[in-house]
């Protein structure tokens, strides 16, 4: 699988990173429903079977569940991929998450990843979300950079920050990457972040390119109702009217655009994220063997100026 270098890092990663958002397993705040960690073990396998060298999880995923379960399946992995990880979201004894960037919270996570993970350093340490208090933000992004003069984490990064964020940050320490949340159905970072990253040669890891599902060609409206109750999707307004019906649309036509490559819709999804000069990759989460086998030829796929033409004109007339 191809590579691209990630922003002022040494890490030539590929294309395509596997997401392990939904490795976290169900019963917490943003779960994705259950999840069976031996189907997390076997499709994080296949991910790197098929050529994917970067894993990308978070504390807060399945507090602290899907961290584990990513140590779990890399023993005994002959080539180990990257293991990139975030902190910023933490929770208490009831499973409550909130946001903290206090130095002493940031190192606390930090620690607890090192050891969930099994790894003596993470290659990339990222702010999951950002907080309110500026100065508050200023000292989780210090620490960060302290935990990289330490060997701690080898780079550090942040997500879903927006252009002002991105800038402070980068007064304060040198950013490697971002990752922001962008797809066809999210392009609001095409205006300005990612101009900015590309200008200043900060990496973009693009995380939900397939729209949480939505445009992977295997959502119906019989599947979102059946969504259970702790799937976080179920509150989300992407898979509600009116959006829905409109999303739907747009997976028909990327399963067309698919089928035309000898494809599918979840391949044509993700390979336009890629098309925008400023992405350096796009984390693909999957929940089984069989859908990353489903996503995995995005990294090849080269969208037409016909097919791209076909998906704007969609856009324009169904915004």
């Amino acid at each position: 699988m191809k590579t691209r270098r990630l922003g002022s890092s040494d890490l030539d990663v590929t294309v395509l990173g596997f997401g392990a958002w939904a490795v976290g397993g169900g019963q917490w705040e943003f779960a994705w429903g259950p999840q069976d960690d031996a189907a997390s073990i076997a499709a994080i396998r296949r991910a790197l079977d098929r050529g994917v060298n970067w894993i990308d999880t978070a504390a807060v995923y399945g507090l602290g569940h899907s961290e584990e379960v990513v140590a779990r399946a890399l023993e005994g992995v002959a080539r180990r991929p990257y293991v990139f990880t975030k902190c910023s979201m933490v929770w208490d004894e009831r499973g409550k998450i909130g946001r903290s960037l206090r130095a002493d919270s940031v190192r606390r996570e930090c620690e607890a990843s090192l050891r969930r993970l099994r790894v003596d350093a993470i290659d990339l340490y990222q702010i999951h979300w950002p907080v309110q208090d500026p100065a508050e933000m200023d000292e989780g992004w210090s620490t960060l950079a302290a935990l990289k003069q330490e060997g701690k984490v080898r780079f550090v990064g942040v997500s879903n920050y927006d252009c002002e964020q991105l800038r402070r940050a980068c007064d304060v320490a040198p950013v490697t990457s971002v990752q922001p949340r962008y797809s066809l159905l999210h392009r609001d970072v095409e205006q300005d972040l990612l101009p900015y990253c590309r200008e200043d040669g900060i990496g973009v890891i693009a995380y939900s390119p397939m729209g949480a599902g939505l445009l992977t060609g295997k959502m119906t409206r019989a599947r979102v109702e059946a969504f259970p109750e702790d799937d976080w999707r179920r509150r989300n307004p992407d898979f509600q009217e009116p959006r829905l019906s409109r999303n739907l649309a747009l997976q028909d036509l990327l399963g067309r655009i698919g089928a035309r490559h000898g494809t599918t819709a979840a391949a044509a999804a993700v390979a336009w994220t890629l098309l925008h000069p400023a992405v350096t990759g796009a984390i693909v989460g999957a929940r089984s063997a069989e859908q990353v086998d489903g996503f995995v030829a995005a990294a090849d796929l080269a969208l037409t100026n016909e097919d791209v033409g076909e998906i704007e004109r969609f856009l324009l007339e169904n915004p």
